[in-house]
């Protein structure tokens, strides 16, 4: 298990307004159908395959789901094959949504 590393949501707007971070949404299609936060990619965790994460070019990827927790599995399948990333939302959408940001 890596260092999970917690943003917040001004974290998380910060880096894609800055284009520095690839939010990568772990919740199942049709919750991202239902709302989800503008930019970010959605690879569900019940068929989560490190392979099919975007490519990174220069950027972060940030996992994010509902409320936290499918994220950090996410951070823990991808750290089980050498990949770096340690970032999530934390709090997922929910806290998104509570700090009053805007979803699609």
């Amino acid at each position: 298990m890596s260092d999970i590393v917690n943003l917040d949501p001004a974290a998380v707007r910060a880096g894609l307004d800055a284009g520095s971070i690839i939010l990568v949404d772990v919740r199942e299609t049709h919750e991202f159908a239902a709302r989800r936060i503008e930019g970010s990619v959605n690879l569900p965790l019940s068929r989560f395959d490190p392979a099919e994460l975007p490519a990174a070019d220069g950027k972060t990827i940030v996992f994010m789901c509902a409320g936290g927790v499918r994220s950090v599995r996410a951070i823990d399948v991808a750290s089980a094959v050498g990949l770096p990333w340690n970032q999530h939302l934390a709090g997922g959408i929910n806290a998104w949504v509570q700090a009053g940001e805007p979803t699609a």
